[in-house]
């Protein structure tokens, strides 16, 4: 049943910070509750790392902060999602460079053949493959016991080890065995990354699906205006999507982030053949390189534009992608949760406000969540807490 607006006041109520997804979709279902919003973004576009935006020269579509790729299985969170721009369907595949050869990744049973130079069946290579795996690691503590105990040893340092080594900086035997649990190992020939009911791109681009989720009269975006505790005013409620430990101003330490350097080149045709080509070898620098014009294959572009990057560990002027979320940082990560949870007026959100790896169906569907729950604590005059979605 719809809401009744009616009784809610016109002055403003909610304070988000940053014009990220989960920034977006809150500020969108407030704003279409009654409320009005003002979003405040410290960078000059919106969309956060999801931006995208057209390259001068060449007219293709680039994912400037790295490539991003929608899928979910919620109804939902298609069905808003497509409220705000024509999603066009897409399956995304990526190949990975070992050794100098070429191979479908996730592993398949495409991979699994090529590599081992054989013709295996579905159940042939499934038995072959448990025949590779450690049988004695019954509780992975790593993600390197977790890969032996999945493939083998062969298979994980073919396209696993190095590549792991570079994106995370660290041995794999010192990351948690969760990381490699998100990528699927297939015995069938299916080589799409994502095993979702919807796998789509918006047609033009993130940032305008993103610019369309913010039009609303009652949503305000200011752009390269950092947001500040004073900046808050009684009977307004902060939905923060930025940093948990950027709140508290690093009181007790920065909570340790990957980030990522591109380097992007232009040139004529076609360069890799694929959206995104992953480097496994630990003597690359680099862990993959993306082309761009893949993303649109509904378009047509003469020339093209690729991006190489290189993970490294984000400093404090850097853009944070990925929380490491190793030991040490979950117990600092524990002081930020007990200080967020003493702070009255404040939710965090977000990949960063709740420092998780979201996808951006994860992201929606949580936003949502959140922004049902402010309207339900608004009507009860009930207290809205610190995290929605702990990230403990």
């Amino acid at each position: 049943m719809p809401q009744d607006i009616s009784a809610v006041p016109a002055a403003n109520t909610a304070n988000i910070v940053g014009a990220g997804l989960s920034g977006a979709v809150i500020a969108r279902v407030l704003a279409e509750a009654g409320h009005k919003v003002t979003v405040f973004e410290s960078r000059d576009h919106i969309g956060g790392n999801c931006h995208t935006e057209r390259d001068a020269e060449t007219g293709v579509m680039l994912h400037r902060y790295g490539p991003h790729i929608f899928h979910t299985d919620s109804e939902d969170v298609w069905q808003f999602a497509t409220r705000f721009a024509n999603f066009k369907r897409f399956h995304h595949k990526v190949r990975a460079t070992s050794r100098g050869k070429v191979y479908p990744l996730p592993v398949t049973l495409a991979t699994i053949n090529q590599f081992f130079e054989l013709a295996l069946r579905p159940d042939e290579a499934r038995a072959f493959v448990a025949g590779k795996a450690d049988s004695t690691i019954n509780a992975p503590r790593s993600f390197e016991e977790q890969a032996q105990s999945m493939i083998g040893n062969e298979l994980y340092e073919a396209f696993f080890k190095g590549y792991t080594q570079k994106q995370w900086g660290r041995a794999p035997s010192e990351l948690p065995a969760s990381i490699l649990k998100r990528l699927p190992l297939r015995f069938t020939y299916e080589d799409s990354y994502f095993n979702h009911k919807y796998q789509a791109l918006p047609e033009n681009g993130y940032t305008d699906w993103i610019a369309a989720i913010l039009d609303h009269p009652d949503i305000t975006v200011r752009l390269k205006q950092p947001f500040t505790n004073q900046q808050a005013q009684d009977g307004e409620h902060v939905f923060w999507s930025g940093p948990l430990d950027g709140y508290f101003g690093y009181s007790q330490g920065r909570l340790a982030y990957r980030s990522l350097r591109f380097e992007n080149f232009t040139g004529e045709g076609d360069y890799q053949g694929c959206p995104v080509m992953n480097f496994c070898d630990a003597d690359k620098p680099y862990t993959r390189v993306t082309e761009h014009k893949h993303f649109a294959p509904w378009e047509s572009h003469d020339k093209t534009v690729y991006s190489v990057e290189y993970p490294f560990e984000c400093g404090p002027e850097d853009t944070p992608y990925y929380p490491v979320r190793l030991v040490e940082d979950k117990s600092l990560l524990q002081h930020y949760v007990s200080q967020a949870d003493q702070t009255k007026g404040v939710t965090f959100v977000g990949r960063l406000g709740t420092y998780r790896y979201l996808d951006m169906d994860v992201c929606i569907a949580e936003a949502l969540q959140t922004a049902a729950q402010f309207l339900e604590a608004q009507s009860t005059q009930a207290p809205m807490p610190a995290f929605v979605h702990p990230p403990l």
